[in-house]
């Protein structure tokens, strides 16, 4: 159909006078980097990389176990309001931890973070997101180093949310029992201050969670941000060894192929190595906000699904190993976290050694992961 020429000026002119408008002359967004051009980038020297190991590995925050006491100064009020998780609002904030001398204080900025527990219904208080002034300013303290770091919190005033905080950091430190390439965690004892009133809060029991590039740096690795990862992408015996223990826990709150509470490690060989976090939704911890998502068949976090690629007998032997060779480290562990509740503790302690019970024997694990395991590419 032939346009009248009129018309086509018309249309034109409506198009040169929307780019004069205000809202138009912004400059677009940039584009999102391609992620898989970090697969390609240069690897630095050997030198270097060593030079990351040991910095990363050295990190003060994360060399002791003891329980860090700190004070949190901020308008708590305020970031309790931030419930969108795609919030990037920060509000400034003093850390302030005891010493010798009498206290170190950091000034930085804080924000809400996560999903599930931004939600008002699920928790009062929200999942806090630390930004670190630069390193001059840390600098001698126990954050010397500290980019960005994620804080655990409490969930809710009711006192009985702290054994969830204590088992949710319980399952970082069983993990770092089967393998260095997890997230170490620190437990802390946080007092929260409200900077207009300066009225304290009475202490909550908080987790500091290692940064990623840390995590990678420990590995002589590097974080990939790579979706749509398939099992085949990764290393086999890395990847059973985690949906083994996502198994122990009771964890199904993850993805691989969405980068949902997982992170992708990738060595100087280019090979791909998942590396989970944030196990609040297990059975383990059994938090009373937890709850399964329905597609998945279960009708409780403490009902045990595996979600990993099929497997021979003799590799998933080999993964079991791992943990049955660190049983009674297990159990010690958790005899010594003397705030858990008795029945927290020993309810763990039972939910434990079920898993145990299942990878004790050869024909236990081929019943229980081989038998009827249904072949696919990617969770």
């Amino acid at each position: 159909m032939r346009v009248p020429v009129g018309s086509t000026i018309a249309a034109l002119l409506v198009v040169w006078s929307a780019a004069q408008t205000p809202l138009a002359q912004k400059a677009p967004p940039p584009p999102k980097k391609n992620p898989l051009l970090k697969l390609a980038e240069p690897w630095p020297e050997d030198e270097v990389v060593q030079a990351r190991r040991i910095e990363a590995d050295s990190r003060r925050l994360f060399t002791d176990t003891e329980p860090l006491a700190f004070t949190l100064t901020a308008e708590f009020n305020l970031l309790n309001k931030e419930r969108n998780p795609d919030n990037k609002k920060t509000f400034p904030a003093v850390l302030s931890v005891p010493d010798a001398k009498g206290a170190q204080d950091v000034p930085l900025k804080i924000g809400s973070r996560g999903h599930f527990r931004l939600m008002a219904r699920n928790c009062d208080f929200v999942p806090i997101h630390l930004e670190f002034p630069r390193e001059g300013e840390t600098a001698g303290t126990l954050f010397e180093g500290q980019t960005t770091l994620k804080l655990g919190t409490h969930c809710r005033g009711d006192r009985e949310y702290d054994n969830y905080t204590l088992k949710e950091y319980l399952t970082y430190r069983l993990f770092n029992l089967v393998t260095p390439l997890s997230f170490r965690a620190r437990l802390a004892r946080a007092t929260y201050v409200d900077a207009k009133t300066k009225k304290a809060n009475s202490s909550r029991y908080s987790i500091f969670i290692e940064h990623e590039n840390d995590v990678a740096r420990r590995f002589g690795g590097r974080i990939v941000g790579l979706p749509r990862i398939t099992f085949a992408d990764l290393d086999g015996p890395t990847l059973t060894r985690m949906m083994l223990f996502e198994y122990m826990i009771g964890n199904t709150d993850f993805s691989i192929w969405a980068l949902h509470n997982v992170r992708i490690v990738q060595d100087k060989n280019r090979k791909l190595y998942p590396v989970p976090y944030d196990f609040d939704l297990s059975g383990l911890v059994h938090a009373p906000y937890a709850a399964p998502d329905p597609h998945l068949g279960i009708r409780s976090v403490q009902d045990r699904l595996y979600r990993g690629p099929c497997r021979t007998p003799d590799e998933f032997e080999e993964a079991a190993e791992a943990f049955r060779s660190k049983r009674a480290d297990m159990f010690t562990l958790l005899e010594s976290m003397r705030d858990l509740a008795p029945f927290e503790r020993g309810e763990a302690k039972n939910y434990l050694e079920s898993f145990f019970r299942t990878i004790e024997r050869p024909e236990s694990i081929k019943r229980q992961f081989v038998n009827g395991c249904k072949p696919a590419p990617y969770m």
